[in-house]
């Protein structure tokens, strides 16, 4: 800031000699019948004109390096919050928001310096030809800053009702792109369109708002640059009476049309538009985190007294109007602490009960209670799907994931130890170690999820076969230690017969017909459950078979990344 006020008072030079030295050169030059000091006085003017064009050049590289900073420091905020909450105005905000920001102030810097050290020179000039030209000068002028003034919280108020209705926009979009084939298979174009085309509208009208308040501020200029022109001409017989001198007079009109008349022409066009948009844009960008809704804490204990930890009335779903029903009115209760198997052939829509319970999917038909509630808070559950989800960054950032709070380094070791995590984050090297995606087998992927999923605050965790590169014994010892988190319930789509035996209930998926029960329950009374353990046992047995012939193969943990197939279920 500094160097860019240095910069500018040599700008400023340019133009406090712009209007004083044709004034000299008038009156102590021409009119005195002295040409070569008028000459001299205007190759005084000339000579200050690349002296300013190089303070200017200098205040551009003075002004990019306040942008920049700006910029990066909004995307960082951006991305964090977008990422950690899914924000569906991320995008609008990354790709819009931000670039306002930063074009926005830079251009204001340079406009709001720019008049600051144009009318300081132009007055400053003004003065030393004869201050009795201020008091033409100053009045008006202060009446177009003040016109100018009152329009900026109304454009603001405007502004933001623009990028409001942006962000609806892109929204509705997003949501709109990544569902095309199902609105199309749903012959639901037109209702989409119209619902698209309704914001559209409402941006449309907002923009319109927004140009008529640009239409008043206008006027700023009109009072604050034009008006003093007419009023020095309409008084120029008064103030040559006055002392006055024709330089002075030629000197002044110099500085209001060549300076003080662009400037402020400048500034209000610059900013009243470019102020409002960025105290708007800052506004959501910095406090939108604490203003968007955050997600409801998860109740002390889990659920609220008497209520089960999961609930499921007579729910329906189908994917697509005209589909069969994957699901058909199941009913499930899980209460606080439970621990669930679910099972059935595959296809038969184990991993949409998960999703539904996630809130992944909308259930056509019933109800859904997670925690008391609808399964919208995301602090109330957490799906870990087959292909574990790892990002490229740190193994403290991934474990730390679904925590708005920093997570201790004792805790998040602690939650290592517990799934079977610890000996893959020595070998990575430690909590701060870089993390890449690709080098990891897909068990090491899983691995780093289920111990990101323990830290989490949720109570009701969906492991939908979470743990099908573990091999045996490296599952057991992960569900184990869910079942034990404190106050937390299970729900596991199982793929081997331990899963099911491990489980205080299990849930037999048979297209449309469920059965729920105990392991040994089940057995008594469902032929589908006998015929999925027979079908367990005999891979079971061929896989040890091919361990007795590969005695070479790892165990337990150490045999993380190996795959093993998904037989029937």
């Amino acid at each position: 800031m500094g160097r860019l006020a240095a910069w500018s008072v040599l700008e400023a030079g340019q133009t406090l000699l712009a209007g004083y030295a044709p004034a000299r050169a008038l009156d102590a030059g021409f009119l005195a019948h002295r040409p070569l000091t008028g000459l001299g006085w205007l190759g005084v003017a000339a000579v200050a004109v690349p002296a300013g064009a190089y303070g200017t050049g200098r205040v551009y590289r003075n002004v990019a390096a306040l942008a920049e900073p700006l910029r990066d420091a909004l995307v960082r905020r951006v991305v964090a919050r977008g990422v950690r909450r899914a924000e569906a105005a991320a995008v609008s905000r990354l790709t819009h928001q931000v670039e306002i920001a930063r074009d926005t102030f830079a251009g204001l810097v340079l406009l709001a310096r720019s008049f600051v050290f144009t009318a300081v020179g132009a007055l400053t000039g003004l003065l030393l030809l004869d201050p009795l030209l201020l008091v033409v000068v100053v009045p008006p002028l202060a009446v177009g800053l003040a016109l100018f003034a009152a329009t900026l919280r109304p454009m603001a108020r405007r502004q933001e009702a623009f990028l409001t209705a942006d962000e609806a926009i892109a929204a509705e979009l997003a949501l709109v792109s990544g569902g095309l084939r199902d609105v199309t298979a749903a012959g639901a174009e037109d209702r989409v369109a119209a619902g698209a085309g309704a914001l559209i509208d409402a941006e449309y009208r907002a923009a319109r708002r927004l140009a008529w308040w640009s239409v008043v501020r206008a006027a700023a200029p009109v009072a604050g640059g034009r008006l003093p022109v007419v009023l020095l001409l309409a008084l120029a017989p008064w103030l040559t009476g006055r002392g006055v001198t024709p330089g002075a007079l030629v000197g002044a009109l110099t500085y209001l049309t060549q300076s003080l008349q662009p400037a402020l022409q400048t500034l209000t066009h610059g900013l009243g538009t470019g102020g409002s948009r960025l105290t708007v844009v800052l506004r959501r960008l910095l406090r939108g985190a604490d203003a968007s809704p955050r997600p409801a804490p998860v109740p002390p204990g889990g659920p609220p007294p008497g209520a089960p930890a999961v609930e499921l009335r007579g729910v329906t779903f189908g994917y697509g109007p005209g589909a069969e029903p994957v699901v058909r009115g199941l009913d499930l209760t899980v209460p606080h602490g439970g621990h669930l198997a679910v099972v059935g052939p595959s296809g038969v829509g184990k991993s949409t009960v998960t999703a539904l319970i996630a809130g992944v999917l909308v259930a056509d038909a019933g109800r859904i209670r997670v925690c008391g509630a609808p399964p919208g808070p995301p602090a109330h559950r957490v799906l870990i799907p087959q292909e574990a989800y790892v990002f490229t960054g740190t193994v403290r950032d991934n474990l730390g994931y679904l925590r708005e709070d920093p997570v201790a380094d004792d805790e998040a070791r602690a939650a290592a130890e517990a799934v079977g995590a610890a000996r893959l984050i020595d070998r990575l090297g430690g909590l701060d170690a870089p993390l890449d995606p690709a080098a990891l087998a897909a068990g090491e992927r899983q691995l780093i999820a289920l111990a990101r999923a323990f830290l989490s605050p949720a109570p009701v965790v969906l492991l939908d076969e979470a743990t099908c590169h573990l091999d045996p014994a490296a599952e057991a010892r992960a569900e184990r230690a869910f079942a034990a988190r404190p106050g937390g319930t299970l729900i596991v789509v199982a793929h081997r017969i331990a899963s099911a035996r491990r489980a205080g209930r299990v849930l037999v998926m048979d297209g449309p017909h469920t059965d729920c029960g105990t392991h040994q329950e089940l057995l008594d009374r469902s032929a589908r459950y006998r015929d999925l353990v027979g079908a367990w046992d005999g891979r079971a047995d061929a896989e040890a078979g091919a361990e007795e012939e590969a005695p070479e193969a790892a165990t337990g943990t150490e045999r993380v990344g190996r795959s093993h197939p998904a037989g029937p279920l």
